[in-house]
């Protein structure tokens, strides 16, 4: 980690005792989640986008392989919603502290319930955003269990 700023989402690791591997990727093109995880040289079903939904008053995080999709009808139904919609992106960061593209599930502005396809259990390790563009950090799904509560769920489209 030296000569490498740390993010908040790296920071709270820490303060926890929660050990975790950090991925910089800023001298890229990188995109999107595929990009990001190419830029990385990591299976793109191991690398994890974080979306931020609403339904009525609520947001929901979901967690899901960077070369997936999101099914709204899925994610609804995994938070017992009738319906759940993307946040807009100006939503984003007043909502989470985040902006598009460096959104991680910890260390929003207020913990949201959250949910993650159910192959984040297939591996040994998985990898999300850091909190910043251009940093992920790798860790196991249980090690994330401990700083947040994530559930499982089949939330992606077919």
């Amino acid at each position: 980690m030296s000569g490498v700023e740390k993010t908040n989402v790296m920071r709270i690791l820490e303060q926890k005792k929660i050990a975790c591997k950090s991925h910089f990727y800023g001298d890229t093109d990188a995109v999107n989640g595929e990009d990001v995880a190419a830029a990385l040289g990591e299976d793109p079903d191991r690398v994890f986008k974080t979306l931020v939904t609403k339904a009525g008053g609520s947001c929901y995080v979901f967690m899901l392989p960077v070369n997936r999709e999101l099914d709204l009808k899925k994610a609804a139904k995994a938070v017992g919603e009738k319906s759940v919609e993307m946040l807009k992106s100006k939503d984003l960061l007043p909502t989470t502290g985040y902006v598009h593209g460096g959104c991680s599930p910890i260390g929003m502005k207020k913990q949201f319930r959250t949910v993650a396809h159910i192959s984040a259990s297939e591996f040994e390790t998985i990898i999300f955003s850091g909190g910043k563009i251009g940093f992920q950090v790798e860790m196991p799904l249980s090690s994330l269990q401990k700083v947040i509560r994530v559930e499982l769920a089949d939330i992606c489209r077919d």
